[in-house]
């Protein structure tokens, strides 16, 4: 059974990546692509390991929901994350794939998606590279104390990144982009966008 530091984890939460730390410069990244462009193009390791590149996902038939969060395992980051999961059904009628994104190592993805049997892609950006392509605001990163199966363990990670969500049309240009983002009822905007499409 998994188990987390709640206390840890509420009292930082992912509220707390701008109390962490220092932004970085303007120059260290890019300007946000407008609704209407193509998306950056990228490489990043899955939460397995594995190398995702978006010249094989992205403008390949499908809409593709890219969400940045700023840590896994915290609490605003999870309850996003297991709205994701929860109407994972209702993405799939609407041929979508989900991809979240935080500067956590891959390891700390693992844990995250084993401890919330997550059923969607999560890319591993340590040197926030993703996330300045995309004009996400990015910070120094953090630590947190959590337990696992009983297990006391600290997750680090490089940078922080802002919450932000991109949803790409099926040509890889940008459809959608929320810099505000409601966390419990980001999953719905989400497919209520999706929906409305003609």
């Amino acid at each position: 059974m998994h188990t987390r530091s709640f206390g840890v984890i509420c009292g930082l939460g992912c509220l707390a990546a701008g109390l962490w730390a220092v932004s970085l410069s303007a120059e260290d990244r890019g300007p946000a692509p407008a609704v209407g462009d193509k998306a950056p193009v990228f490489n990043a390791n899955t939460d397995t390991g594995d190398l995702w590149q978006t010249e094989d996902r992205v403008g390949r038939g499908k809409y593709m929901v890219i969400y940045f969060y700023p840590a896994a395992m915290t609490g605003g980051c999870t309850k996003q994350a297991c709205s994701y999961r929860d109407q994972a059904a209702d993405l799939s009628g609407l041929d979508v794939e989900v991809i979240g994104v935080s500067a956590d190592p891959v390891n700390n993805l693992k844990l995250f998606r084993d401890a919330h049997k997550l059923n969607f892609t999560l890319l591993s950006d340590v040197n926030g590279f993703i996330a300045r392509q995309f004009g996400v605001p990015v910070t120094k990163g953090g630590s947190f104390k959590t337990t696992i199966d009983g297990k006391e363990i600290v997750l680090k990670r490089p940078y922080t990144t802002a919450r932000w969500t991109f949803i790409l049309g099926k040509d890889g240009k940008v459809l959608y982009k929320e810099t505000h983002v409601d966390v419990p009822n980001d999953s719905r905007k989400a497919i209520e966008f999706l929906r409305g499409l003609p």
